[in-house]
């Protein structure tokens, strides 16, 4: 039945709405009336034939599904809410292996072992590179020719790659290939790129292909790099090749994709605030990073699905029903958030979902991305302090990424 708080047919996965806007208004109707609501989904429109799932829109309730991997799973239906309808079920199942869509002990496993990579050692050790990357970056931006540039594809995605390429030793000629692959992965809904489903799996495996490639390289040749300490050895708790293939492409989504959105999302409201923005060259706040991905929530959902028969929100939950966990919804939550609609880059504290909502996937490189977005923002403001919007954002067509394809931006 669908919720009485909605108009008939609506869905915060329709990926025509999330191209156009953030459902926002409905999300606050939805907290107010009726918090944990059951969207219905004819047919196989999501990938999934079992007539809809659960939307979760208040911060309490996305934080206790995002905590409770026992009951809410993340491998059963994997963790991406709505998938092209004509996906077959063994793609579906093949993406288990990604960490994203494992649940403990298998989870706990892995990720035992990937966090070796985000040690705040290792970030440290690349702050100053970064550093020295995001001023060249915003540099080389300022002197493009022409009245106008896109800063999506001059400034917001080039350091989250350059971070990938220095994090694991990608080498930097090459990240135009993760920037092809990732954007084919995560674009098969949005028309204008043209790309099938079938492309976008292609491109997982072109990527994955090549990360392995990498994996068996460190192998026979160990060098004094991560991939080496990830790979080398496999029975002292080290990945081995598909494991470490698998692991790459969730960075080519989850460590590009999201903080690029993130990125592009905060100087877009940075512009259409300029107070926040005069402030923001003046006194550089350390709050800044966390309220731009607050704002910007560059994952607007994923999806779990219960293992039994439980209660979430006054709700029956039946065992096998798929759960929507809205991160934009929990982040506008006004019972925790004073003023959430408020862009404040002051805002302190800042208990945001943007990272997930605790648990076993909680995101691992937070510290690398608020590191990514503080660098890039001082950068700007540094170099090209009097950035103007030159057009309004154009969105990706997608289910769950809050994407943004285009942001032209010209200097006064």
């Amino acid at each position: 039945m669908q919720c009485p708080a909605l108009p008939d047919g609506f869905d915060f996965t329709d990926p025509d709405l999330l191209q156009s806007r953030v459902p926002l208004p409905e999300f606050a109707e939805l907290r107010r009336a009726e918090p944990v609501c059951w969207i219905p989904q004819s047919g196989n429109i999501a990938g999934f034939q079992d007539g809809g799932y659960w939307a979760v829109t208040r911060h309490a309730d996305v934080k206790y599904v995002s905590t409770h991997p026992e009951i809410f799973s993340s491998y059963l239906n994997t963790a991406i809410i709505r998938f092209n309808e004509h996906i077959q079920r063994d793609a579906i199942d093949a993406q288990r292996l990604i960490l994203l869509n494992m649940d403990p002990p298998e989870h706990t496993r892995v990720r035992g072992i990937v966090q070796r990579v985000f040690t705040p050692r290792a970030i440290r050790a690349l702050e100053q590179r970064l550093r020295d990357r995001a001023l060249a970056i915003v540099e080389t931006a300022r002197t493009l020719p022409g009245d106008s540039f896109d800063f999506v594809t001059q400034v917001a995605c080039e350091l989250p790659l350059q971070a990938i390429a220095e994090l694991i030793g990608i080498p930097q000629d090459d990240r135009a290939k993760i920037f092809d692959w990732s954007n084919k992965m995560i674009s098969y809904d949005d028309p204008e790129y043209a790309i099938t489903e079938e492309v976008g799996q292609e491109s997982a495996m072109e990527l994955i292909a090549y990360a392995m490639n990498m994996a068996a390289d460190r192998k026979q040749c160990p060098a004094q790099d991560i991939v080496t300490r990830l790979v080398s050895a496999e029975d002292e708790g080290s990945l081995n090749s598909d494991e470490f293939g698998f692991f790459v492409l969730m960075l080519a989504v989850a460590g590009n994709e999201t903080t690029r959105n993130a990125i592009t999302h905060g100087m877009h409201a940075f512009l259409t605030h300029p107070d926040q923005w005069e402030r923001y060259k003046a006194e550089r706040p350390s709050t800044a990073a966390e309220e731009i991905v607050r704002w910007a929530t560059p994952v607007n959902a994923f999806q779990r699905t219960a293992t039994q028969d439980t209660e979430l929100g006054g709700k029956q939950i039946r065992k096998g029903d798929r759960v929507g966990i809205f991160y934009a919804a929990a982040n506008h939550d006004p019972d925790v958030f004073e003023n959430p609609d408020v862009f404040d880059i002051t805002r302190d504290p800042n208990p945001h979902l943007g990272f997930g909502g605790g648990g076993p996937h909680y995101c691992l490189g937070k510290s690398l991305a608020v590191l990514e977005i503080d660098l890039i923002f001082n950068a700007i403001a540094d170099a090209m302090p009097n950035l103007r919007a030159a057009g309004d954002p154009r969105r990706l067509r997608s289910a769950w990424i809050n994407g943004v394809k285009e942001l032209q931006v010209t200097l006064d």
